[in-house]
């Protein structure tokens, strides 16, 4: 902790899905080991999630979890609205008096860090450099091999979830696929049409091409 400053874990949930926001979570390395075993939130049942992120938090506190709409993804692609998800979340964390000095990221693509070349880049970068520019660093698989991405992990998938069963629901089923694609999902949206949740410039009712 004393030779990189503040690292922070970051982990992403929602990319996948057809309705509801992407979220990302930043959880602050604490510098020691949790005293129960975390994994990536993927590989845990709903019900050990809920079991483990209060320990999660308290153990890597302070924590945030951002968000991006389902709008914000069709405006801005799926990259561009995870980026402003995790900028988002390390905003709250330098309001929680915590700045990032390095971020740990899931993964092999750096998805937080602005490009000039990527679409409203300009607004992204402000926000990047009102966060203090942290240092972000990549690794495979380290929501399963880092404690604190697979923190970050676990408390953004129970925030999504959580928010997605308070959605308004005229029979998606957003309780139990939290808007992913499951089968329930897709026949809703054959006979419900799309809502405004739905990520709306995605594929989300397969073309019969026996038509």
């Amino acid at each position: 902790m004393a030779k990189y400053g503040t690292v922070v874990g970051m982990d992403e949930v929602g990319r996948g899905a057809l309705a509801g926001p992407v979220a990302v979570g930043a959880c602050v390395s604490p510098g020691t080991e949790p005293s129960h075993a975390l994994a990536d939130s993927k590989y845990l049942t709903a019900n050990r999630r809920e079991e483990l992120v209060s320990l999660a938090a308290k153990w890597a506190w302070p924590c945030a979890v951002g968000m991006a709409s389902a709008a914000e993804v069709d405006r801005f692609g799926i990259t561009g609205a995870l980026r402003k998800a995790g900028l988002r979340a390390l905003r709250t964390l330098v309001l929680e008096g915590v700045p990032a000095s390095v971020v740990l990221l899931d993964g092999s693509h750096d998805w937080l860090t602005p490009k000039p070349d990527l679409f409203d880049a300009q607004v992204d970068s402000g926000l990047f450099e009102a966060v203090g520019s942290p240092r972000v660093k990549t690794l495979v698989k380290a929501d399963a091999t880092c404690s604190v991405v697979s923190a970050a992990s676990i408390v953004a998938k129970v925030s999504r979830d959580h928010l997605m069963e308070t959605l308004p629901d005229p029979g998606y089923g957003w309780a139990s696929n939290k808007g992913y694609a499951s089968s329930g999902h897709r026949d809703a949206l054959v006979r419900l049409g799309v809502s405004a949740y739905h990520r709306q410039t995605w594929r989300l009712i397969p073309v019969d091409n026996n038509i």
